[in-house]
């Protein structure tokens, strides 16, 4: 079952990549008392989250922060590593959290995942954005497949105010 608005977002574990290597942070330590914005992209590395979703984040983020955001997160069926590589290329810095979902676990107990395997991609994670707090989804932006903007920066930054 897909989330929904009004949901707790669903327990799990997601990987970071931390000063020393991988680490593992859950879903209490990053949702828990805090308005999260969280956008879901296909793959790091591809056309449109590469030029254009993850980019809309880095550079709205300050904004983001200033209408309330207490942390912007970038999910993504991807290892730690690629993840890491991604936001060094990306220049993501401290701004948005990394969170690598190696194995598809988080996507679908969510309910959004993706069967890229016709692209030769497994399952992946559907292109959307939600804000939560203190865990429970109050906005939630799914994309139609192919395409890119409800799921923006821009648009996280109205359903903020």
């Amino acid at each position: 079952m897909t989330i929904q608005i009004g949901d707790t977002m669903p327990a799990g574990q997601f990987s970071v990549m931390g000063a020393d290597g991988p680490e593992s942070l859950s879903t209490d330590e990053l949702f828990s008392g805090r308005k999260v914005v969280l956008f879901c992209v296909p793959g790091a590395f591809t056309p449109v989250c590469s030029a254009r979703h993850l980019p809309s984040y880095v550079e709205q983020a300050d904004a983001l922060r200033e209408r309330g955001a207490d942390a912007i997160a970038c999910l993504a069926v991807n290892d730690v590593f690629v993840m890491s590589a991604w936001a060094r290329d990306g220049g993501v810095g401290d701004r948005i959290v990394m969170l690598a979902d190696g194995n598809g676990e988080y996507i679908k107990a969510l309910g959004l995942e993706l069967d890229a395997s016709g692209f030769g991609m497994g399952t992946r994670g559907q292109r959307f954005s939600l804000i939560a707090e203190d865990g429970v989804v109050t906005h939630l932006n799914v994309e139609p497949a192919g395409e890119f903007g409800i799921s923006s920066a821009e648009t996280a930054l109205d359903q903020l105010g």
